[in-house]
């Protein structure tokens, strides 16, 4: 009787531990499927207003550019229809494409290296602390906060050939002859001598997109200062590395990543960017730049059809351009 206990209880004690085990993973995989369903639960509206609002949109834009859709016939329209490639070949070749496209090279490239030249000035002015930083930084972010229409309103009125402040202290103080059209003259201004490769209404819209995107990059590189490590710097003053020096080997190199960031983004939305020029310019001057061109086809020609197809062949060459943009300078980025 003594031999046949631990015998008798040994195959009941696994067999408990066994059905412990076995509910104890049935609890787990219960949990986890509760899990599950709460994170779907939790993202599904994000998923729904994503649906919705991008990626319906950019479906229905790439049925319309394969079809000949116009304002009267889009009730007719729907996503399986006679498609073809003729909105591509009639913009391709239709006249001042190119022209136009140009000018929003042009236009991306100059705005975003103005944007970021003032505000990595700005964040360098405002570094060391000083009596009323704060509201000066605060003053800083005015123009990106302010509505576009209003800020438009006052460099037209601004630089208005008649009556602008500009124009006023150019031919009173500074010699002019006669007043400038900054936003409605063609003519390409001259720098030291050489004439730029852009129109004085293009240089104007320019300087508008640096002024009013400054404080965009000003944020981002004032932040970035204020993370570097104060002694470099003054490891450096011992050695007797002058203000430049300090600059160029110190303060730069930890700017670049940041600095790469912002012309990507601002890259990016300047490429897109519709509002300033057709509220300064209209689109006229030399500043055509393609999304003006694209509103053109869509408005004021009905032509919903090829102003489709010019949005994704913008779309298209944004795409290459940030993509041999990344390729070329995020691989040195890394390797540094």
């Amino acid at each position: 009787m003594s031999l046949s206990g631990p015998t008798t209880t040994a195959p009941l004690t696994e067999e408990r531990d066994s059905d412990a085990a076995q509910a104890a993973g049935n609890a787990r995989s219960e949990r986890g499927r509760e899990e599950r369903r709460t994170g779907y639960l939790l993202i599904s509206p994000t998923f729904v207003i994503v649906t919705v609002m991008v990626v319906l949109p950019i479906l229905w834009t790439f049925s319309l550019a394969f079809q000949q859709v116009r304002l009267l016939n889009l009730s007719q329209t729907g996503i399986i229809g006679s498609y073809s490639l003729d909105n591509f070949v009639a913009v391709l070749t239709s006249s001042g494409f190119v022209d136009a496209l140009v000018t929003t090279l042009i236009y991306s490239v100059a705005g975003t290296a103005c944007a970021i030249g003032l505000g990595l000035v700005a964040a360098l002015a405002l570094r060391r602390p000083f009596r009323g930083r704060g509201l000066v930084r605060s003053a800083m972010l005015l123009p990106y906060v302010a509505p576009v229409v209003a800020a438009t309103f006052v460099w037209s009125t601004m630089l208005n050939p008649q009556f602008g402040l500009l124009n006023h202290y150019g031919t009173s103080l500074l010699g002019w002859t006669e007043p400038i059209a900054f936003l409605s003259s063609s003519d390409s201004p001259s720098l030291f001598g050489f004439d730029l490769p852009l129109s004085t209404a293009l240089l104007s819209v320019v300087l508008f997109e640096g002024w009013r995107s400054f404080p965009f990059a000003f944020l981002f590189l004032t932040a970035r200062m204020q993370a570097i490590p104060e002694t470099l710097e003054e490891a450096a003053v011992v050695d007797g590395a002058t203000l430049t020096q300090r600059f160029r080997y110190i303060v730069l190199p930890q700017l670049l990543p940041t600095i790469a960031v912002l012309t990507v983004l601002r890259f990016i939305w300047t490429f897109n960017n519709f509002d300033d020029i057709y509220l300064l310019t209209g689109g006229g001057a030399g500043t055509s730049v393609v999304t003006v061109r694209v509103y053109d086809y869509l408005i004021n020609r009905g032509d919903i059809g090829a102003a489709a197809a010019q949005a994704l062949v913008l779309a298209a060459i944004l795409a290459v351009l940030v993509g041999i943009y990344l390729k070329v300078f995020g691989r040195s980025e890394e390797v540094a």
